[in-house]
């Protein structure tokens, strides 16, 4: 009888510590898990700012008369391209294919507001104008934060998908559909804030 419960205690105990070890690495995939829609969120909200600043930007330029309509235009549309794919649902963050349809709408807006600030290089009364100078500073600000918040959000997937590769992580990832997340890899020189200095050259 004694013999029994030993038998049994043993049994339980291992029961308990095995829960407690499937529990701690559970816990500790969903929290990666979480951090990665953290820093995603935040992605998310400077491109937003980008994004809400530009009409501003746009409607203090075409208040020019020599102002440069297909500059203007494609910044324009790439901002409706922009608009077409700023939110990813949290559940699709890994997706390689959502985020490189996100990756290239911004990079393409980005592009087309580097075309902008530079071109006004051309106008001395518009490197003068008050509304311009403080969006030229609010972009080039969110430009750095841009950069900033995508690396904060590569260093979050690049713990996620180290741990959840790693055995026995991996077993219970896999059987939970845990998978692997798709970094943020930026077109090249994107990772740079635009040049929008007005400086003479």
């Amino acid at each position: 009888m004694k013999k029994l419960i030993i038998v049994l205690a043993i049994i339980a105990v291992l029961i308990l510590l095995s829960y407690t070890y499937v529990k701690g690495i559970y816990n500790n995939i969903v929290e990666k898990d979480q951090g990665i829609k953290s820093a995603w969120g935040q992605v998310e909200n400077v491109y937003q700012s980008r994004f809400d600043k530009i009409p501003q930007l746009v409607n203090v330029v075409k208040g020019y008369k020599n102002h440069e309509q297909s500059t203007l235009i494609a910044v324009t549309e790439a901002r409706a391209k922009v608009g077409g794919v700023m939110k990813i649902d949290p559940k699709d963050i890994g997706d390689p294919e959502k985020l490189k349809a996100f990756q290239q709408a911004q990079n393409s807006l980005g592009g087309a507001l580097q075309r902008l600030m530079v071109v006004q290089e051309r106008y001395p009364e518009l490197k003068a104008n008050e509304n311009f100078l403080r969006l030229q500073d609010e972009i080039s600000a969110t430009e750095n934060s841009i950069k900033i918040e995508r690396r904060r959000f590569n260093e979050e997937v690049k713990s996620y998908n180290v741990y959840i590769k790693k055995f026995p992580q991996v077993i219970l990832a896999n059987s939970m559909g845990y998978t692997e997340k798709a970094y943020f890899s930026a077109a090249e020189g994107s990772d740079k804030a635009p040049d929008t200095s007005f400086e003479d050259k």
